[in-house]
């Protein structure tokens, strides 16, 4: 008899649960939109309400709507939800106040108590843990940023540490692909989950997307298509100080992960030019009953590597150390249209990427030899062309496009003991779909303008854009 695992995948923009098989196959999905993040004053930034957990339970109920199978057989839950955030709750397990977003400028610095309502602190995972089993549990692995956490052992630090924090609000840490608790009456009533379903901790969001892409220590790099766009690659010891990329924990106990620089708002600038460019597009794209993003993608078909010299960078979200930075667009003639609008995105984004993954590469002394394309955008043919021809290697596209909620179903299998490793559980449930080879001469010509042109835009403008945001800064102070 098949046996099912539910695996939560929860982002900025969305809630998306799907049940697999413990081969790795796709059975049912749901997906339920994120109401859009709050932002206040002073760089506050915030999940509206109880977004994330009511969002949940209404994902889990439309997902059963559509499951056709015995929910009794579903074996266990992996939960994994949006990393570098903060949830601060009541001693019931209710929030005290919306949940801290990871564009919040708070989550810069340490947690400080506020109130004396406030009982707990934690991340996303840690807060819908407590809401589905009613553990004080959470991964060890979904603490990036300035927790009080050992960043080597992931162990809180021990009392003769300087304490932001109280100890006594933290969490129980517990390794990733462990058994957390299991699925309350109350929790069952409202999710429709079985009561008694173990739930597993995964890890962030990144290490979780890296093990369902099926990454290994082979050479592969992953760049993952989200809200925010990174690059990664297995690690397995922990670097404290790299220059160009991140050490993060990873999925499985005793791994790591290998993040780049990545690019803030990424993928919104896809529907950024969307919107930009109208009701024309709708239109014409529901004529066609095909997407917009898939109708753009066949017009941009037609425009040739390079944009004719159209190039974006793609700071539409500055990097908190340099708040002057802005979103540019450089070279606009008479001959570009919307289409070298929507393509110079796909290539900045692409030739960004390409920067950022092998600057890692060349510091770790690792070759990169494939890459792996998750996300939504991943599903055009022409951005995983682009993304070929740009690194100048073969470009897989998975089964399962969704890698966070496949990678947060392999940590549910581990814990049950459904496989005994991460290399076991990635060759029974991770498959490529298809793989884009390069262009040659595509490759080397994105190589020469990006060498050339693209990578010395952003040095060329900063003074202007210093002097333009602290011109801006001024006026709107003076209003």
């Amino acid at each position: 008899m098949s046996k099912f695992i539910l695996g939560i995948d929860q982002g900025t923009q969305s809630t998306k649960v799907t049940i697999f098989d413990t081969s790795g196959h796709k059975i049912v999905s749901h997906t339920e939109q994120l109401r859009e993040i709050q932002l206040g004053e002073n760089g506050e930034a915030l999940h509206p309400d109880d977004d994330l957990w009511t969002s949940l339970q209404l994902t889990c109920n439309r997902l059963f709507e559509k499951f056709e199978g015995n929910k009794d057989d579903i074996i266990g839950v992996g939960l994994l939800s949006i990393r570098c955030c903060r949830a601060v709750m009541k001693e019931n397990g209710e929030l005290f106040s919306p949940v801290q977003s990871w564009m919040d400028t708070r989550l810069s610095r340490p947690y400080e108590p506020k109130s004396d309502e406030i009982r707990y602190v934690t991340t996303t995972t840690g807060y819908l843990t407590h809401r589905l089993t009613g553990e004080t549990k959470d991964t060890r692995s979904n603490y990036v940023g300035p927790w009080p956490i050992d960043p080597e052992t992931l162990e809180w630090y021990d009392n003769g540490k300087k304490f932001t924090t109280p100890k006594e609000m933290l969490f129980e840490l517990v390794d990733p692909s462990t058994v957390l608790g299991v699925v309350t009456e109350k929790a069952a009533e409202l999710t429709g989950i079985p009561a008694g379903t173990p739930v597993v901790s995964t890890s962030n969001d990144k290490a979780v997307e890296g093990l369902g892409a099926g990454l290994l220590n082979d050479g592969t790099v992953l760049v993952s298509l989200g809200t925010y766009i990174t690059s990664m690659m297995f690690g397995d010891s922990y670097d404290s100080e790299p220059n160009n990329y991140f050490t993060n924990p990873g999925a499985t106990p005793g791994s790591w992960l290998y993040e780049s620089n990545g690019i803030r708002r990424g993928m919104s600038t896809v529907t950024w030019i969307k919107d930009l460019l109208g009701s024309d597009i709708l239109k014409e794209a529901d004529k066609r009953g095909i997407s917009p993003e898939n109708y753009l993608n066949e017009l941009a078909e037609d425009v040739p590597a390079g944009s004719e010299g159209l190039y974006t960078i793609l700071h539409w979200l500055p990097r908190p150390s340099k708040p002057y930075e802005r979103g540019i667009m450089l070279g606009f003639n008479g001959k570009h249209k919307g289409p070298h609008m929507f393509r110079s995105i796909l290539e900045g984004i692409a030739m960004t990427m390409k920067n950022n993954a092998q600057a890692m590469c060349d510091e770790l002394g690792i070759d990169l030899n494939e890459i792996v394309v998750s996300g939504g955008g991943s599903k055009g043919d022409l951005f995983m062309e682009i993304f070929s021809d740009v690194f100048g290697v073969p470009a897989h596209r998975n089964e399962v496009n969704g890698a966070a909620g496949l990678g947060s179903a392999i940590c549910a299998a581990l814990a049950l003991d459904v496989y005994d490793t991460r290399e076991e559980a990635i060759k029974n449930m991770v498959r490529h779909e298809d793989t884009f080879e390069p262009n040659l001469e595509n490759h080397e010509f994105y190589k020469e303008i990006n060498e050339k042109v693209y990578q010395h835009i952003p040095d060329h403008n900063e003074e202007l854009l210093k002097r333009s945001n602290q011109i801006i800064n001024e006026e709107m102070v003076t209003v």
